[in-house]
């Protein structure tokens, strides 16, 4: 049984410590180096150590469960409430102690080597797609200037480079040659982007957890990808609710006196898993798709009476919690619609 906590305020040079009994007495205060902070805690008894979720929080867990002690790493919104009086390194370390000693306090399960690993290539992803979209966006607004307006969307660059390639256009040379240059650009974008979907397509095949994801219409490779690299255990959500509340496809509440006031969906959690359930939920309710939703369902009375995206918000918190019954129960996905009418 451990009979201290260690709060940690982690940073790039210099750590606090706040030392406490389990009862929260007082034990040490105590500002260390990096250097010195693996030392201290390598000859301290093993205790329980809590950071606040940061960027290098889930490396420093790792480390201190090597050590021997027992982490817990819990959101920064947590901790805030707790603070007394001015906002310093050492108040914000006693606030982080106090917090995680209440008994309803929520925690964070800390990311391996592997998800973390996940989530970079799934960042450097995003990240290039961001820089093409904004390569695009620069090229339409220049060619704007000159009275040639185009869509939005990179479906449109064949429409550009005619337009440019025309001998008869009024553009200027210099203009020409840089919206050449920009499409260079978009198209060594386009390749990186192309190289790292494919990559993240491979090590979602040879994942088990990634490919039985993908049995459910919706998910594909980057949201399986998504999910391995962003989720938490799903045996740590007690109910497929919690886990769809996690990501914040369930609505705000403003609830009082009894009345219950239900909002839009609160879009806290993760935001990338959520966004990308949706953009699946959507890509099933299109109107090509439409057609395979059975009659008198639950989605097709849905669709007859409210708008599109309230419906794919619904339909992705469905999916959000069968995809915590597949991973939990390590099942393949099944049709609910089918499995009635068989």
């Amino acid at each position: 049984m451990k009979d201290t906590m260690i709060g940690v305020d982690l940073a790039k040079s210099v750590f606090q410590l706040h030392g406490a009994s389990m009862a929260g007495h007082l034990k040490f205060r105590k500002k260390v180096t990096r250097v010195q902070f693996r030392q201290f805690m390598s000859k301290h008894e093993p205790a329980v150590v809590v950071m606040e979720a940061c960027g290098s929080a889930s490396y420093w867990a790792r480390e201190m469960v090597k050590l021997g002690h027992e982490v817990r790493l819990i959101a920064p919104q947590y901790v805030r409430p707790f603070v007394k009086r001015q906002k310093n390194d050492a108040a914000d370390t006693e606030a982080i102690v106090v917090a995680a000693q209440r008994p309803e306090m929520r925690f964070v399960e800390p990311k391996s080597e592997d998800q973390q690993a996940c989530a970079v290539l799934f960042r450097a992803r995003e990240r290039l797609l961001y820089q093409r979209t904004e390569i695009v966006n620069t090229l339409r607004s220049v060619l704007y200037e000159y009275g040639h307006v185009f869509p939005k969307g990179i479906a449109h660059l064949k429409r550009i480079e005619a337009v440019l390639d025309d001998p008869a256009s009024d553009l200027p040379v210099l203009v020409r040659d840089e919206c050449h240059d920009l499409l260079e650009q978009i198209s060594e974008q386009t390749t990186r982007i192309e190289a790292k979907t494919a990559k993240a397509r491979n090590l979602a095949g040879t994942n088990d957890a990634a490919r039985r994801l993908q049995t459910m219409p919706g998910v594909g490779p980057q949201t399986a990808r998504a999910i391995s690299a962003f989720a938490p255990p799903m045996d740590s959500f007690k109910r497929g609710r919690d886990f769809a509340a996690w990501l914040g496809l369930v609505p705000r509440q403003h609830t009082s006196g009894g009345k219950e006031r239900l909002g839009r969906i609160s879009k806290a959690g993760q935001t990338d898993i959520r966004y990308l359930l949706i953009i699946g939920a959507m890509s099933r309710l299109t109107v090509l798709a439409r057609k395979s939703i059975p009659e008198g369902s639950w989605l097709a009375r849905l669709l007859h009476r409210k708008p599109l995206m309230l419906v794919a918000i619904a339909l992705a918190n469905k999916m959000a919690k069968a995809i915590w019954a597949m991973m939990t129960k390590k099942e393949d996905y099944r049709d609910p619609a089918r499995a009635v009418s068989a």
